[in-house]
C-alpha cells in the first residue's frame, strides 16, 4: 500500500505536507476495483481531520447517484486517489552539466500524492448537505462573491440533493512523490527549474518551478509545497 517506486530523494510522507498539497489541488482520480476491472473517476475531495482514521485524515465528497461506484461490490478493497500530477518535460539541454560530459537525459518533473483507504457509502441527504456545504465552502472562500448554498431555492437544492451520494475514504496512508532533480546537482536542478520557468503554461507549471527552488540534494520527507509547480531523472 504505497507508491511502487518512490526513491528516498523523491519521498514525501509528511502528513500535513501532503494535506497541503491535495487542498490546493482537490480534484482527485479515483481509482476502485469491483473484483475483476479498475475503474477510474475524477471526483473532487476534500481533505478533513478525523480522529477516527489512522492518519487522522479523511476524504469526503460526493459522486453522481447514476455513477455506479457507489453501489455494493463496485469498490472492493481499498481505493485509491491520486491528486496531481503538476507536471513538465525536462531537456537535457537545460543542465550545465551537459556542457562538460555530456552524460545527461530528457526527463519528466512532477508532484504527485496518493491516499489509500477504505470507501463509505453515505445516502443521507443531511450527510450529504454538509459535504456539499464543506466543499463549497473551501472552493468559494476567498472570492469576491462566494456562492452559498442558501442563494438557490430551497426546493431545487432539495432536489439535486438527491441525485447524488456522499463517499467517505478514511485514509490508511498517504504518501507523495515530488520529483523536483533533487537528486541532481544544484546548477543542474536549477537549470531545469529556470528551463521550466521559460516554458511555463499554467499555474501547475509555476508550481512545480517554485518546488524546485526550494530542493536540494537533502531533499526531506517533509518538503514544503510551495506556491506552484513541475519536472524525471
Amino acid at each position: 500500500m504505497n507508491l511502487p517506486y518512490n526513491p528516498p530523494h523523491d519521498v514525501v510522507t509528511d502528513v500535513e505536507t501532503i494535506a497541503a498539497f491535495v487542498a490546493k489541488h482537490p480534484l482527485a482520480t479515483l481509482i476502485t476495483h469491483d473484483g475483476v476491472t479498475p475503474q477510474a473517476d475524477m471526483v473532487p475531495l476534500l481533505l478533513v481531520d478525523d480522529d477516527g482514521a489512522p492518519t487522522g485524515k479523511a476524504l469526503i465528497g460526493h459522486v453522481a447517484r447514476a455513477n455506479p461506484l457507489w453501489e455494493n461490490g463496485r469498490h472492493e478493497g481499498l481505493t485509491l486517489a491520486t491528486f496531481g500530477p503538476l507536471e513538465h518535460y525536462v531537456s537535457p539541454s537545460w543542465y550545465p552539466s551537459k556542457a562538460e560530459h555530456h552524460r545527461v537525459v530528457p526527463t519528466w518533473n512532477y508532484l504527485v500524492a496518493h491516499a489509500w483507504g477504505e470507501l463509505e457509502v453515505h445516502d443521507d441527504p443531511r450527510w450529504v448537505r454538509g459535504v456539499i456545504a464543506k466543499l463549497t465552502g473551501a472552493m468559494e472562500g476567498g472570492r469576491d462573491e462566494p456562492w452559498r448554498m442558501g442563494q438557490a431555492p430551497r426546493d431545487y437544492l432539495d432536489d439535486m440533493l438527491t441525485k447524488i451520494i456522499g463517499i467517505r475514504i478514511s485514509v490508511q496512508r498517504m504518501e507523495a512523490r515530488f520529483k523536483v532533480s533533487s537528486h541532481r546537482s544544484d546548477a543542474d536542478r536549477l537549470g531545469a527549474r529556470d528551463g521550466i520557468a521559460t516554458e511555463l503554461d499554467g499555474r501547475g507549471a509555476a508550481e512545480l518551478a517554485d518546488a524546485m527552488g526550494e530542493s536540494s540534494s537533502s531533499q526531506t520527507s517533509s518538503m514544503p509545497v510551495v506556491n506552484d509547480a513541475r519536472m524525471t531523472s
